[in-house]
């Protein structure tokens, strides 16, 4: 997966987003525009094979990492360093 080029401070804020059960994945992609497949080829490539391993055990299925599966809207908690509407 061809992946955009990064710099490491933001690397280390998408892995944050990524790593937090409560962040879907369509903010990671409105904010850096990272689709989902493109987050987890990056999960794997940053972090430790154990690390992604767990990670990817806990997401899967997880209806907070998708907007569409999540079952509230109004006073979701919004970090000053996050884009969009």
């Amino acid at each position: 997966m061809k992946l955009p080029d990064l710099d490491s401070e933001t690397i280390d804020r998408v892995l944050e987003m990524a790593w937090e059960d409560r962040t879907p994945f369509e903010a990671i992609e409105v904010q850096f525009g990272l689709s989902e497949p493109q987050v987890i080829a990056l999960m794997r490539r940053e972090m430790k094979r154990s690390s992604f391993r767990m990670w990817r055990e806990r997401v899967t299925g997880r209806g907070t990492k998708h907007l569409a599966e999540r079952g509230f809207v109004a006073g979701r908690f919004r970090s000053e360093d996050q884009k969009g509407s």
